[in-house]
């Protein structure tokens, strides 16, 4: 058991503290901006609730957080009250934010200065991964902490893996996102296209998906899509900020994403359809409006 502080309370970083706790065994503090939030997590689960990220982090073996974007990871690690201030020597700050790469170098060597460890290990799985604790996560950093994190991050993850030094967690991620909104975008055309030459979309997916054409995406998102829902997963608006970070990183190292950015522009004619809180696979909603 270790002394672990949980900063962010929102979707994903709920059960995730969950997991922390209750498969975990550790002994747990949370903080969310909204007090509620915490008050109601500490009433399902037990533990503390702190007032301020920099109440959280004092004398944590570990310090999670899972918030919204870079300015809202300074806000809780570096900024006023940031939990960094609290970080005691030879603690490890794991953060499961979807970041820019930029930032997970600027808080690595943040916490190098200050003498504690940190990890980038964004987490893939959605909001179902994170309640059932089988979430993905791909951590940056120096094989030592990450030894030392890994057993604790096991509690909320299916598969952990450290895939280079700090800021590598979030590119990887990113991979993972260019790689979604591309299959995505394959499936919802596909699904229209079969729609508009009057095939039989279950028969259709039944046999395809188990050939090369099968995806995760074809088989958990196809029945919903076909029936015009989509409302059971990852945001428009949480996709559009990852892929611009995606598009933003590329920029920077030279990568060519044309179809990414195709993708994106098409989630922005989504959100402004009304379906900024639609789930990813809402692309099929564009080609149907």
């Amino acid at each position: 058991m270790a002394k672990v502080a949980f900063l962010g309370l929102g979707v994903m970083g709920y059960p995730m503290a969950g997991h922390l706790k209750t498969k975990g065994g550790h002994e747990l503090t949370v903080y969310n901006r909204t007090a509620e939030k915490s008050a109601k997590w500490v009433a399902q689960f037990g533990g503390t609730a702190a007032t301020t990220p920099v109440e959280a982090a004092e004398g944590q073996d570990f310090v999670f957080s899972c918030v919204g974007n870079d300015d809202d990871l300074r806000a809780v690690t570096t900024g006023p009250d940031g939990a960094f201030a609290a970080m005691k020597k030879g603690a490890i700050f794991i953060d499961n934010t979807t970041a820019s790469a930029e930032v997970a170098r600027e808080l690595g060597a943040a916490a190098a200065a200050g003498g504690f460890g940190f990890i980038d290990a964004p987490v893939s799985g959605g909001q179902a991964g994170a309640e059932n604790g089988v979430l993905t996560v791909m951590c940056g950093g120096d094989e030592a902490t990450f030894d030392k994190a890994r057993p604790v991050i096991d509690a909320y993850a299916r598969m952990v893996g450290l895939m280079g030094p700090t800021g590598a967690g979030q590119l990887t991620k990113m991979i993972n996102q260019i790689c979604i909104a591309g299959l995505v975008q394959g499936l919802a055309e596909g699904i229209h296209f079969g729609k508009k030459a009057g095939l039989d979309i279950e028969k259709v997916v039944e046999v395809i998906s188990k050939g090369a054409a099968g995806s995760w995406q074809m088989e958990n998102r196809h029945k919903t899509m076909n029936a015009g829902k989509y409302d059971f997963g990852f945001a428009v608006d949480w996709m559009r900020k990852d892929l611009g970070i995606c598009l933003a990183e590329a920029e920077r190292n030279g990568a060519k994403l044309p179809a990414t950015a195709l993708v994106d522009q098409f989630y922005k004619d989504v959100q402004q359809m009304g379906g900024k809180r639609w789930d990813t696979s809402s692309l099929l909603a564009r080609l149907e409006r």
